[in-house]
């Protein structure tokens, strides 16, 4: 399974409804701190949206609710990866991308053959609080030197400025969170992503 060079991150399938059928290939759905139910309802109005544009959905952390739902793809965090049952997600198919920081999580994501590897914040980023400074893109460069082929992403404070740069470096893939959500029009936002990484 390739995937593709445009990776937007949503928190919501409100947002996936109204933004995969533009064109989007690869989307992630990223919703915290909300009840099971809920997290149920969304990642399957999600599925549904992608699998009717030919789109490749990952679920961020609910990897239980992920197998249930019968999807395809998961994306963990280190945090996540301390409650995860990655043979049972192994077990159930799911492809499975990982976030590192630095070179001890690394190896941690390594050790179990994930389909890809996240590094990021590459810039600083305002969606949450974190304990990593930017990471800087030369660390792509590191990164991509450390995994071989497997798929690298790069995420945090990216826009479609920015992402050339990360490309150059050894990124495959750049993720997007709030250079979509927060423009003035998402869907025009989109669109300027997808014809400058395709």
């Amino acid at each position: 399974m390739s995937l593709d060079r445009f990776y937007p991150i949503f928190d919501s399938a409100d947002w996936l409804e109204r933004l995969v059928p533009i064109g989007i290939k690869l989307v992630q759905l990223r919703i915290k701190d909300v009840p099971s139910d809920v997290i149920r309802d969304h990642i399957r109005r999600a599925k549904t949206v992608c699998g009717a544009n030919g789109c490749t959905l990952i679920v961020n952390d609910y990897w239980q609710i992920a197998i249930e739902e019968g999807c395809d793809y998961i994306h963990l965090g280190q945090e996540d990866l301390d409650d995860a049952d990655i043979t049972a997600i192994r077990d159930a198919g799911l492809r499975l991308g990982i976030s590192t920081h630095d070179k001890a999580e690394l190896a941690r994501a390594q050790a179990l053959m994930p389909d890809y590897i996240a590094l990021g914040p590459i810039y600083p980023t305002i969606l949450k609080k974190m304990k990593w400074h930017e990471q800087g893109i030369e660390k792509l460069t590191t990164w991509r030197g450390l995994i071989g082929d497997t798929p690298l992403v790069a995420i945090g404070g990216m826009s479609i400025d920015r992402a050339p740069g990360a490309y150059e470096a050894g990124a495959d893939i750049v993720a997007a969170v709030t250079d979509v959500t927060l423009n003035a029009s998402p869907e025009d936002r989109v669109r300027a992503w997808l014809a400058a990484t395709r």
